[in-house]
């Protein structure tokens, strides 16, 4: 067997007495999923949290926060949960619509004068958000020392040129969106702050929330989990599970898949997130850490109103409304496969149902397996995240065990498994 997948298939045992927390009455479905992670799933360790109508349901943790040296997953423990940072960051967007900084059909240029550069001049906040901007890969190479400078990184985005018509094809922007959008905060918010500052002040003070958007020296690392990830040589054994066509793309350094991934090339493997210099960046789109807990409540909030942020009604529905495809379809030129996006998140398709009926959530799942969303028609915030590292886009079996015990045991509403269509 090769040493890579011994690496990954890393086997531990976790005694029933590391799992803690507690739910509500009526709830032990999800109590009893997240305890079946630990046996039956190869769980390492994790979080599962629920708030529904603003009121704390769940709150689960478990499992070792370090599987190697068997370092216990404590209630406070952080971790990082990649892409699922989208929806938490997408939170500030949704607070600048808000107070009318930016409206959504409006060109990112009106904010952002520089941005009016190789063919992006009417390119929309809409679009951006939706990933249909054809700015997924960022061609002028940078490095970890770039990415601390936020001014660098602006005069990168700037002078790209769209690798699509924006508009008419989407594409994820895997690392790339949340940069955009840091820029955006930047431009449109009075005080010039980035998007991680903007968060700390603007949402997880007033939530109280432990999430940050680059860690900062004040937290003790020893309260962050290290994730167990993997090599991307190692999806090549997992294609039955990942689509061959983003693993072969991935694995291509010239598509863009590849590149919107690994600019630079230290963020393409998901145990480099473990790096105090990579954990101290603000990576929107990529690096957010902290208590799975928060990004429940986060979600919560927005699904019963966001009035603790100040969040408009107008806000609200554009953020539960149906997401407004690209002209050719719905073929994700990144991940190739199909996939729907509206305002920074992900809207529920049938290969990824999640929510009630109704179709109003919206969300973001991170690489790995974490997944934190609001569905505003049964008022509830979700979010699990774990230190082990799977293959699917969406969906890991971990997760989505929590998310059906929830909506279609407890709740009583549709199944969440996908569509085979």
């Amino acid at each position: 067997m090769p040493k890579l997948y011994r690496r990954l298939m890393l086997k531990v045992d976790v005694p029933p007495d590391l799992i803690g927390g507690d739910v509500d009455e009526g709830y032990g479905p999800v109590a009893d999923a997240f305890r079946r992670n630990f046996t039956e799933r190869g769980e390492i360790g994790a979080a599962c949290a629920v708030y529904q109508n603003g009121k704390k349901v769940v709150d689960l943790w478990g499992g070792y926060r370090d599987g190697r040296t068997r370092t216990p997953w404590e209630e406070d423990t952080l971790v990082t949960v990649f892409s699922t940072t989208k929806g938490v960051s997408g939170l500030a967007l949704a607070l600048a619509h808000s107070r009318g900084w930016i409206d959504h059909d409006s060109p990112v240029a009106a904010y952002w004068p520089e941005f009016a550069q190789a063919g992006k001049e009417t390119v929309t906040v809409r679009q951006l958000l939706a990933h249909q901007a054809g700015l997924a890969a960022i061609d002028r190479p940078l490095t970890v020392t770039d990415l601390a400078d936020l001014d660098v990184v602006a005069a990168a985005l700037a002078e790209q040129r769209p690798a699509w018509t924006p508009g008419t094809r989407h594409g994820y922007h895997a690392i790339s969106l949340g940069w955009y959008e840091g820029e955006l905060i930047r431009r449109v918010d009075p005080q010039g702050r980035t998007l991680g500052r903007f968060f700390a002040e603007e949402i997880a003070a007033p939530l109280g929330l432990q999430f940050h958007i680059g860690v900062p020296s004040s937290v003790d690392p020893a309260r962050i989990a290290t994730v167990h990830g993997f090599k991307p040589a190692e999806m090549l054994l997992h294609m039955g599970t990942m689509p061959r066509g983003f693993v072969l793309g991935f694995l291509n350094p010239r598509s863009v898949t590849a590149r919107s991934f690994a600019n630079p090339k230290v963020l393409s493997q998901t145990g480099n997130y473990n790096l105090p210099e990579v954990r101290a960046l603000e990576l929107p789109a990529a690096n957010g850490t902290g208590e799975p807990r928060a990004i429940a409540r986060a979600y919560g909030e927005a699904a019963t109103g966001g009035a603790a942020l100040g969040l408009r009604p107008a806000t609200l529905q554009a953020l539960i409304r149906p997401a407004e495809p690209p002209t050719e379809g719905l073929a994700d030129v990144v991940l190739r496969v199909d996939t729907i996006f509206s305002l920074g998140y992900v809207k529920p398709f049938p290969r990824l149902r999640f929510g009630a009926s109704g179709n109003q959530a919206f969300g973001t799942p991170g690489a790995g397996g974490s997944f934190g969303f609001a569905d505003p028609e049964t008022g509830v915030g979700f979010a699990y995240a774990m230190n082990r590292a799977g293959f699917h886009l969406w969906d890991d079996p971990r997760e989505l065990a929590l998310r059906e015990a929830l909506f279609r045991t407890v709740l009583g509403e549709r199944t969440q498994h996908p569509d085979p269509r």
